[in-house]
């Protein structure tokens, strides 16, 4: 609270005095002072007189400064205020936290606000001053006492444009439409699903007569044509909400399409009636008119819940939901976006982001895309000489393009081409060659290389195999590019030439000994067997033990092994790659023959021994697992199927179990509720689960029933009294080495299959799935072990400890485990927690996004590391899908 200003006049100082007196002390002439004044505000122009004289009898008068917290958020109400001048802006957080508080609106002249009052409700949102403003404040008992005797009075003049409730201080009473509308969809429901509303166990507790919003957003969308897609859904459910016909069980003021409990309005009463034979018959035919209601006012609805996300929880989808209803709103029509072009305009440019990003919009589409760093745009309409198929806008500020001119890119389209070579084979391209210039080399005998090579743009398999083989050197010191050309080759033929397909392709490529005595044949014979022989011998020492779950690959190196060893007999040449190539024969051919190597059982834990000592081994798609796998009950059967057993197996062997498998399916259940039905074809399914996840498999008909573990809930007491007395250097140091032994298993080959999805392989990824989870885990446990300390100087002492073993981690080059703590901090549930960061030291939480900053990082630290497998597994994506 502030003193008035000075500038103010004498009469508004003497109403000013009249309203700081206590009520019992102002004389009718005070009244008459304050009544006179109150006349000419706006907010009271159109008061009947009667009302105005008793706000005159008890209101006071405030003056604010800017910025000044009117009340928070939660608060419990002791007074109604009035905007005499100035303005307040109204905001709202989720989390109850006054940082993360979004504004919503503004009130300005002539609104008032603070109804809460009436009964006690906590507000609902915090008021902050604008600017310089002046209010009428009314406290708790005179505004009831003045409500009880003039509430019709309140709301003529509320119908005449005074806004006595504010947007979020309403007292919400659902309109008779609405309060319909939730009948007929209730008495639905228990007439076409009863099932769907009863009594749900969650964490031990049981809650009445419950509905889960993901059913109801499934039940409403076979209901009625005019219902499109999930989200409508969502408005539509938003309306009954925020209504309060439908409740949330913990008073969530959002509708989601998740596992959470909502209530209708009549099951909040224990003896709620069931609809009669009549009832249903009416609601029958009265349930496509109230979907029609309900799906046209469901759009406002839901931007309204979007709105009252903090910015920071608003998806993608959220803010495409926003744009599109900006770009229609009147009052914004003015206002500008930075366009890069409009669609229709002619082609100038072709772009490239170098930072930041920008939006695809297309008229009567919206935004159809979003473009980040890396991406171009632009270079359609320069190819096709036709005009912009899309507008780009900005999507932030400050970015970076690098921009090309049309005839710079036309010119560089002509150097392409010219520099192009197409191979052709029935007038279909084979394969495509690009010139690119390869750098001043010299060989080893002193003569100068070519200063161009031609790379692989495209082309069938075969014929990339075929070119590949033609152009490897062989000499004994290959340059650089060389290596990795090869590497690369090796490392993704998986995705466009399997195995089986490759096997015989380099059989074929092998030619047999060439008959006569011509010295130019022989030649060419050796040296295309000993390329045959280089890159064979590269593959298989990148496969490795992999190959032993390839029977035909197996087979492969057999033959070739019997082959090239016939062929030494002829061309003394070859020996010298002989020893290698039949070591590596060797030990991936007969070491699965000896039975106790052949696989390895692992528990359900997927740790491969108990054994410190003993190194950690990978794990490979033939080893054997022992998992649980829950049934609707809660009992479980133990299976024991391969690592890589497709989730068809996985059904095949519970069905031995338990002696019945039809219709079974195999759900994924994490601890919070989530529930997601496996596909057949899913395979290496155990070792996706979350941290606290579970598979159940169940009939399809009681999918609706299943419902987490206890003990998924996870611990309920935190362990800072022995944490506290271990060192975080030692702490860091372990899990670093632990971390290693993890990061060490994963095979390179995971990383292709996880990009490009596992079952198109049919491979595992087990190994990178347990470091992956590795990663989730520490994440957790910190979140776990913060939110679990009571004490504040405890909970205090524990934030400093991880920011200790952070800052170790990250000594340790041991990337992982560093943004995995520094990403537990960021957790919401650790972040609000105010009392505890304002006596920390001062800290901010960088989880370092933006994949450049990252690359940067990574660039200064000398290997080995222990990459964030996060972002090294999207930097491959980008690049295996370029390749």
């Amino acid at each position: 609270m502030v003193a008035a200003h000075t500038s103010h006049s004498a009469s508004s100082g003497e109403w000013i005095a009249c309203l700081d007196k206590r009520p019992l002390e102002r004389s009718s002439e005070d009244v008459d002072i304050i009544f006179t004044r109150l006349k000419e505000v706006k907010a009271f122009e159109k008061f009947h007189p009667n009302l105005l004289q008793q706000i005159c009898l008890c209101g006071y008068y405030e003056n604010l400064e800017k910025g000044i917290t009117l009340f928070r958020q939660g608060d419990i109400g002791s007074n109604w205020y009035a905007v005499l001048t100035g303005s307040l802006d109204v905001k709202v957080s989720d989390t109850s936290n006054h940082q993360d508080a979004v504004t919503i609106c503004t009130l300005g002249i002539g609104t008032a606000f603070g109804e809460s009052i009436l009964d006690n409700t906590p507000r609902h949102a915090t008021i902050v001053t604008r600017e310089y403003s002046e209010l009428l404040r009314i406290e708790q008992k005179d505004f009831k006492a003045l409500w009880e005797v003039s509430s019709d009075l309140f709301a003529v003049y509320a119908e005449q444009g005074f806004n006595v409730l504010s947007v979020y201080d309403e007292i919400q009473v659902p309109s008779e439409k609405i309060l319909r509308a939730g009948k007929i969809l209730r008495n639905t429901i228990l007439s076409r699903a009863p099932h769907m509303i009863r009594d749900r166990k969650y964490h031990l507790k049981t809650y009445r007569q419950c509905c889960v919003g993901t059913e109801l957003v499934d039940w409403m969308m076979q209901q009625s044509t005019c219902v499109h897609s999930r989200s409508q859904a969502v408005g539509m459910w938003q309306v009954l909400l925020e209504e309060g016909v439908l409740n949330h069980v913990d008073q969530e003021h959002h509708f989601q399409d998740k596992y959470l409990f909502y209530r209708f309005l009549d099951d909040e009463r224990e003896d709620a009636p069931l609809p009669s034979e009549e009832e249903k018959k009416e609601c029958d035919e009265e349930l496509q008119d109230t979907m029609l209601l309900l799906s046209q006012i469901g759009p406002d609805a839901h931007m309204r819940m979007i709105l009252r996300k903090p910015p920071g929880q608003r998806s993608i989808d959220d803010l495409e939901i926003i744009y599109e209803e900006l770009l229609h709103i009147k009052a914004l029509s003015h206002l500008s976006t930075t366009v890069i072009f409009n669609q229709g305009e002619e082609g100038t440019s072709w772009y490239i982001i170098l930072k930041g990003s920008v939006n695809v919009v297309i008229y009567g589409k919206g935004v159809v895309c979003t473009l980040h760093e890396g991406d171009d745009f632009g270079k359609l309409a320069l190819v096709n000489d036709a005009p912009r198929a899309a507008s780009i806008v900005l999507r932030e500020d400050n970015c970076h393009f690098l921009r090309v001119d049309k005839e710079d890119f036309n010119r560089i389209l002509r150097d392409v081409e010219a520099n192009t070579v197409r191979l052709k084979e029935h007038d279909q391209d084979v394969l495509v060659l690009e010139k690119i210039p390869a750098g001043n080399r010299v060989s080893n005998q002193g003569s100068s290389q070519p200063q161009h090579k031609y790379i692989v743009m495209s082309g069938t398999p075969e014929k990339i195999l075929e070119h590949f083989l033609e152009t490897m050197r062989l000499e004994a010191t290959l340059n650089e590019a060389t290596d990795s050309v090869l590497n690369d080759f090796i490392m993704m033929h998986c995705v466009f030439m399997p195995n089986s397909q490759l096997c015989p392709a380099l059989m074929a490529q092998y030619p047999f000994p060439s008959q006569g005595t011509e010295q130019e044949k022989m030649d060419y014979s050796l040296n295309n067997k000993r390329r045959v022989i280089r890159l064979v011998l590269q593959w298989a020492a990148l496969y490795g033990d992999l190959l032993q779950e390839d029977e035909a690959a197996m087979a492969f190196l057999e033959e070739f092994y019997v082959s090239v060893s016939d062929d030494t007999r002829m061309i003394a040449a070859l020996k010298e790659q002989l020893p290698e190539l039949e070591k590596i024969v060797k030990q991936v051919t007969e070491e699965p023959k000896a039975p106790q190597k052949k696989h390895k059982v692992l528990l359900q834990l997927f740790n491969t021994s108990d054994d410190r000592a003993q190194k950690r081994q990978p794990i490979r798609g033939s080893d054997e697992v022992l998992f649980k796998v829950y049934c609707i009950d809660q009992t479980y059967t133990t299976i024991r199927v391969p690592v890589s057993s497709s989730v068809k197996e996985v059904i095949s062997a519970v069905a031995d179990k338990l002696g019945s498998g039809e219709g079974l399916i195999i759900v994924k259940m994490s601890s919070g509720g989530e529930k997601v039905v496996l596909k057949p074809h899913d395979v290496s399914v155990f070792t996706t689960l979350s941290v606290n996840g579970r598979l159940f498999a169940c009939p399809r008909d009681q999918f609706d029933s299943l419902a987490p573990l206890p003990e998924q809930e996870g611990p309920s007491a935190g362990t800072v009294g022995t944490f506290e007395l271990m060192s975080s250097k030692d702490l860091a140091h372990q899990m670093t080495i632990y971390d290693w032994e993890l990061f060490n298993c994963v095979h390179e080959l995971e990383l292709i299959y996880h990009t490009f999805g596992r079952h198109n392989f049919k491979k595992t990824t087990a190994n990178l799935d347990l470091f992956l989870r590795r990663f989730n885990e520490i994440q957790f446990w910190v979140v776990t072990e913060i939110c679990l300390c009571s004490q504040l100087s405890k909970r205090v002492q524990l934030l400093k400890k991880y920011i200790k073993i952070a800052a170790h981690c990250k000594e340790y080059k041991n990337l992982n485990s560093f943004f995995a703590i520094i990403m537990g901090l960021s957790n919401v549930a650790v972040s609000r927690l105010t009392l505890t960061w304002e006596v920390s030291p001062s800290y901010s939480p960088d989880p370092s996004r933006n994949h450049r900053a990252y690359r940067l990082t990574v660039a200064k630290l000398d290997p080995p590391i222990i990459p964030f497998m996060p972002l090294l597994i999207k930097g491959k994506l980008v690049c295996y899908q370029n390749y």
